[in-house]
């Protein structure tokens, strides 16, 4: 058995990381991820995710080594190598105040991490995560271009899409000092392609498309280096419950963009099959610029018993009306988001009752986002829940199965605006073993 579940682990690490590398497509259906650089993934894993997305103060978790990127203090309490693979789905339903719904699906391979300790009360971990998604699809009806003149009198489709999205490579060392304080830091490099494209076809007056479709694309090739601080104070209330205050940050950074624009010719049949680009009327390289990042802040607080229970805040902020792009501020606002979960593991020894061992999560959260349209805050809501299931372990190496889901909306019906009711799903396998040890017999 365990034999298969390491030949697993393997398989799913390779495919976790060259599906990471190579995202190229659209994760995610969202017309709001058109704003800003996407929409952001943040650095959790399904067993935080589940709990709301606590983990600026989490470090273990029901004793099992968690890597925990959000805050790279919690590195220092990591004493076994620790690797964590998962996948995650999307489904979504959008509606206006004037359709029924278009409902979408997305599956993607997700993170790949590592980690392992380096002494006592220190670890190093590196991993491959997404950091934004970008991915939407729509279409909007006119009657005329609007030029004004007698002859423009037919109908005009302009449809909207846009597809990538950025990833995050990462280095990150934990140390403690003492029993109760730890710091860390994560060094990442940020990198991917986001693509934009806005086509433009005309309708006549036998309400058949014209001859020629015309789409112009923006696409725009990031890189930079980013940097993670964190720390944690950790107080015993009792030997087996502890305290902890968290705070991390990813600082103010600069990435690099180059952009380009271009406009192409298309045509469609009388299927509505569209052929392939015909001309290339306009093509400019717009050259380098800089991508400046906010310092985005995370606070937390969690209290856990050994193997019993764990419960947890946080509460995160960014400046991004101090977002700009090639030096122009993009026009975006100032996040917040609050978040409360926690678990309970009815009996983590229990010997007849796998039920008693497994982990039950649950979460609330609310997410103030940095977009705003028409005068109106658009403002996440979703309640999470998932369980942690562990696999019978074998000599030094444990095992387990996290798996977490999220039902929330996004946005609004009102002033003209699009609601997205969502379920997320996030599967993650975790293993914890014995590695780098070196043996001495007498």
């Amino acid at each position: 058995m365990i034999k298969y579940i390491r030949s697993g682990f393997t398989f799913l690490l390779t495919l976790c990381a060259a599906g990471a590398m190579a995202q190229t497509t659209a994760t995610t259906s969202s017309p709001y991820s058109q704003f800003g650089l996407g929409t952001l993934s943040e650095s959790l894993l399904p067993q935080t995710r589940a709990m709301g997305g606590i983990g600026t103060a989490v470090n273990k978790i029901s004793s099992y080594n968690t890597i925990n990127v959000l805050n790279p203090a919690s590195y220092g309490y990591i004493n076994l190598t620790t690797i964590d693979v998962g996948l995650n789905g999307n489904f979504s339903t959008l509606r206006n105040s004037t359709t029924n719904g278009q409902s979408n699906g997305n599956f993607r391979l997700s993170h790949v991490l590592f980690a392992a300790p380096v002494s006592k009360r220190s670890a190093l971990s590196f991993g491959l995560m997404p950091y934004t998604e970008l991915g939407y699809n729509y279409r909007q009806n006119a009657s005329s271009l609007g030029t004004g003149t007698a002859t423009d009198t037919n109908a005009v489709r302009s449809i909207y899409t846009g597809d990538g999205g950025l990833s995050k490579a990462y280095l990150g060392y934990g140390f403690g000092i003492g029993k109760h304080l730890s710091f860390g830091g994560n060094v990442s490099y940020i990198f991917g392609n986001l693509r934009q494209y806005r086509s433009l076809e005309v309708v006549d007056t036998y309400g058949n498309l014209g001859a020629l479709g015309t789409r112009t694309e923006r696409s725009n090739s990031i890189g930079g280096v980013n940097y993670d601080l964190g720390t944690q104070v950790n107080f015993d209330l009792a030997e087996d419950m502890h305290l902890v205050f968290g705070y991390s940050a990813s600082l103010s950074t600069k990435l690099n963009s180059k952009l380009n624009n271009y406009t192409t010719q298309y045509t469609y049949d009388s299927q509505g099959n569209e052929s392939l680009p015909i001309d290339t009327v306009y093509a400019q390289n717009l050259g380098n610029s800089k991508i400046k990042l906010p310092m985005m802040n995370h606070f937390g607080v969690s209290l856990q018993k050994d193997n019993k229970y764990l419960i947890g805040a946080d509460y995160s902020t960014s400046n991004w009306s101090d977002f700009m792009i090639g030096g122009v501020n993009q026009g975006l606002q100032k996040s917040e988001s609050y978040r409360i979960g926690g678990q309970i593991t009815p009996n983590f020894n229990a010997l007849h009752s796998y039920f008693a061992r497994m982990d039950y999560r649950l979460g609330l959260r609310y997410d103030k986002t940095y977009i705003n349209i028409n005068n109106t805050d658009i403002k996440q809501y979703a309640v999470t829940f998932g369980l942690g299931l562990p696999i019978p372990r074998n000599n030094s190496a444990f095992y387990k199965v996290n798996i977490s889901a999220e039902v929330g909306k996004l946005g609004t019906l009102q002033n003209n605006l699009i609601r997205e009711n969502y379920v997320n799903i996030h599967l993650g396998f975790t293993l914890n073993d014995v590695w780098f040890t070196k043996y001495r017999f007498d």
